[in-house]
């Protein structure tokens, strides 16, 4: 607390009272530098099981164009075995050209996630973008 004298003349004197906020801005700016320092290092990977999707289904178009990995890494479209080097082709032939199809993507359980990458980059290569993963819905 600081005296303040009146300039007034008079004898009486008026107190002072201003918070000095010095200190808090010590201490937020060295918050700050934790929370700095500390946030890369929570974001380490971690190992997770991802439970199964419980969104509800949508609509089925009335073309659909499924593309399977099986378990020994083949592909097939429907039920027809295709080899990966004519994927593309396969695609441009049942989607007539019409690289805005949606392609369902299935795979088998032992395929890891790398081959399903792999099979994701090809078609993206091939010009088909617009993938659904598809997965066994929840049951209540």
């Amino acid at each position: 607390m600081a005296i303040m004298q009146n300039n007034a003349g008079s004898d009486s004197v008026d107190e002072l009272s201003e918070i000095n906020v010095t200190p808090f801005i010590d201490v937020m700016l060295v918050l700050l530098i934790i929370f700095m320092v500390a946030a890369p290092l929570s974001t380490v990977d971690v190992p997770v099981d991802l439970p199964v999707s419980n969104a509800q289904p949508q609509k089925r178009p009335d073309k659909l164009i499924f593309l399977t990995v099986k378990g020994d890494l083949s592909l097939a479209i429907e039920n027809e075995t295709i080899p990966a080097t004519s994927l593309a082709a396969e695609l441009d032939k049942r989607s007539e050209n019409n690289r805005d199809e949606r392609i369902f993507l299935r795979a088998d359980e032992k395929v890891s996630y790398g081959e399903i990458m792999k099979v994701m980059n090809m078609l993206r290569e091939a010009g088909y973008l617009k993938i659904a993963l598809v997965g066994l819905e929840q049951v209540k």
